[in-house]
């Protein structure tokens, strides 16, 4: 998935990012045949189609963050209870920072917060995302690989 997302503002609001087919199908695009289309999507919809195959996750961000990634001033969500919590999937930097960059990863954009957060839940299930659990905890999901 790409995406420019310095500047993305908070939820409702629209970005343009790619999502390649892998990530999600539609019927435009298998009729087209690209490999990735262009589309405005909200941060809301940009988690909901990364995480089509684990929709617990975007429970986990609708919990942490509300869907934003960003704040009303248009600065990186930041926790309430630990400022070292960022983005749409509230990753702790403190904990997780040096191995984002390990990967390869920015945690301060979009699509990074949610590859370390896939990273996370394939290494480590819902286990750091305990303290929300009260909220997406009755999810009734199925996950599809």
């Amino acid at each position: 998935m790409i995406a420019d997302v310095a500047n993305f503002p908070q939820t409702g609001s629209q970005t343009e990012i790619s999502i390649p087919t892998e990530s999600i199908e539609t019927s435009e695009l298998a009729q087209a045949g690209e490999e990735s289309k262009t589309t405005n999507l909200t941060t809301e919809e940009t988690v909901k189609a990364y995480f089509n195959d684990i929709p617990v996750m975007a429970d986990v961000a609708f919990c942490e963050s509300t869907f934003r990634h960003n704040d009303a001033n248009g600065n990186l969500l930041r926790g309430v209870v630990n400022g070292s919590d960022i983005g749409v999937m509230q990753i702790n930097t403190y904990y997780h920072g040096s191995t984002a960059i390990e990967l390869g990863l920015d945690l301060t954009t979009v699509e990074g917060n949610m590859e370390y957060a896939r990273y996370l839940y394939e290494t480590q299930g819902t286990a750091p995302w305990i303290h929300s659990k009260p909220c997406w905890g009755n999810s009734q999901h199925i996950a599809f690989r």
